[in-house]
């Protein structure tokens, strides 16, 4: 069976626009009757949403660091399966990774999938300049192709054909693919950790149907369907990148709790785990049948309050005898305390010795290794993960006797940061993407 061919959208840069314009192909094409599977480049939870609600299918990441080569081989196998097109969308600049070099890059990617990159460019304040800058891109790319650039926030027809023109003169083996005009509404509103996730957004069909307007009234949808290629890796079997944490998993689901990656979820159900949902915000409790607990990361310092005040939901976790876990947010809630923007203190469920404030910002970001200090239903001690850290909070508490993690980030330099754990009581501010080896012995 060939495989699905496929495309990656990348840019020179974040804030290009790429995120808008990948949800408008992708309806656009919907619309166009073609089936349409979508991917994200890194570790990103929110972009994905949006795609899922474009495309009308989840949206898996790929992330060329934290997973197995495997387990993006299992992926995208996944990704193919009834699809006509695969539509990737890169992470920040076309190069940026862990280093000089793109290590970790949407570029790295691309050289490992073999798929085609279309470049799309923020075409504010450029003119003729629009071609060497597409022209460089095409020259330092190795092992892959830049076969496609796309102008945005183009100003006017005239604009355009100078844009077109300027890349048929210095780059004519780029194919001008089109551009889409600056507009007001096409602008995904963000706060502190990202866009405003696609379930809080009200208006999102209405604004995927713009952009999917947008692309298609300025860009040549056959041409860019046209230049995409089947990746050149070989099937694997789906992924199990983390095991269950135990038979019957119940999982926090609602506006505080939102970051639970879906592949995650699955991998979890083809280990034979059954999945349960509650809502902390509506002061919900864990199902009775649970032996164990998932409490994902998302934004409890926006709901600090109400979390607060939910005797049920806190009364059934601090009585709860199976193992608990608790991913940034989460482990978060399951601290003494939390102090919101406004400096109000909120008492949390007191299972984990920490207090977290996002009153005292402090930008953790960045990827991280983790081996396990303690043995837990994650594995045993010395198992090792990869995963990411992204959030504002400040933290004080932890100790490194109960540490649960020993950690790194990409680069093998230590951090204090490890987590806590306390009898069936763990967390970290780490996002868990997979089981891979890391070196250690440097940290």
């Amino acid at each position: 069976m060939t495989p699905t061919p496929g495309l990656i959208l990348a840019a020179p840069a974040s804030g290009s626009g790429k995120t808008t314009l990948a949800l408008g192909l992708a309806r656009a094409f919907v619309r166009k009757g073609l089936r349409v599977a979508t991917a994200k480049v890194g570790p990103d939870y929110i972009d994905p949403t949006f795609h899922a609600a474009a495309a009308g299918r989840p949206c898996p990441n790929l992330d060329p660091w934290a997973m197995r080569p495997a387990t993006r081989a299992g992926l995208i196998a996944e990704l193919g399966r009834d699809a006509a097109l695969v539509l990737c969308e890169g992470v920040m600049g076309l190069y940026d990774g862990i280093d000089a070099a793109g290590t970790a890059s949407t570029a790295a990617l691309a050289a490992e999938t073999g798929w085609p990159v279309l470049l799309v460019v923020d075409a504010r304040g450029l003119a003729a300049s629009f071609g060497p800058l597409v022209a460089g891109f095409k020259h330092a790319a190795k092992g892959f192709d830049v076969v496609g650039a796309i102008a945005n926030r183009v100003g006017s027809a005239s604009h355009l054909a100078l844009l077109r023109d300027a890349l048929k003169h210095h780059c004519p083996s780029v194919a001008f693919l089109g551009g889409v005009k600056r507009q007001a509404d096409l602008v995904v509103p963000e706060r502190h950790l990202g866009l405003i996730p696609a379930g809080e957004r009200t208006d999102l069909e209405p604004f995927l149907e713009r952009a999917a307007e947008a692309c298609a009234a300025g860009l040549d949808l056959d041409a860019i369907a046209a230049l995409a290629r089947p990746s050149h890796l070989a099937p694997a079997a789906p992924p199990t990148p983390i095991p269950p944490l135990g038979q019957h998993m119940a999982i926090a689901k609602d506006a505080a709790f939102v970051f639970a990656y879906p592949t995650l979820l699955d991998a979890w159900r083809r280990q034979g785990a059954s999945l349960s949902f509650f809502s902390p915000l509506a002061d919900e409790a864990p199902d009775a049948n649970a032996d164990a607990v998932f409490l994902p990361g998302g934004y409890p310092e926006l709901h600090a309050g109400k979390l607060a005040a939910a005797a049920r939901f806190k009364t059934a976790l601090r009585g709860f005898r199976g193992f608990v876990y608790g991913e940034c947010g989460g482990y978060m809630t399951l601290g003494r305390s939390l102090e919101d923007a406004s400096g109000t203190r909120h008492a949390m469920l007191d299972l984990l010795p920490i207090d977290t404030s996002f009153a005292k910002r402090k930008l953790y970001l960045g990827y991280r290794a983790m081996r396990l200090r303690t043995p837990t239903p994650l594995g045993a001690i010395g198992t090792v993960f990869r995963g990411h850290e992204f959030h504002y909070s400040s933290v004080s508490g932890e100790n490194r006797a109960d540490a649960l993690f020993e950690t790194c980030d990409a680069r093998g330099h230590a951090l204090d940061s490890g987590g806590s754990r306390r009898d069936n009581f763990a967390g970290s501010f780490f996002h868990l993407i997979d089981s891979t080896p890391f070196d250690f012995s440097e940290a």
